[in-house]
């Protein structure tokens, strides 16, 4: 986003702006991770500890969930990029 058309203020208060956009976009990120690998892996509430089947299920959701996440950021980066930095024809 090009900000420079905005004075100092105005830059800065969009900055802090977007941050907190990220910040609460992480965290509603991270919570439906939690609360979907929690659904899926936390079956047994007979005991306190949790089970090596669920430490393996809640490892693989995880790791699915982050493999995903970098699918997305990268494909974002790129796509960010191409309107950035738009191929001429010849």
């Amino acid at each position: 986003m090009d900000t420079s058309r905005f004075n100092q203020a105005e830059q800065a208060q969009i900055n802090a702006m977007v941050e907190q956009k990220q910040v609460t976009d992480f965290m509603n990120m991270f919570t439906g991770a939690v609360d979907r690998c929690f659904k899926e892996c936390a079956n047994d509430f007979t005991t306190k500890a949790v089970t090596g089947r669920e430490a393996a299920c809640v490892q693989r959701c995880a790791d699915r969930f982050l493999k995903h996440a970098e699918l997305v950021s990268n494909k974002f980066a790129e796509l960010s990029q191409n309107m950035n930095n738009p191929t001429q024809s010849p």
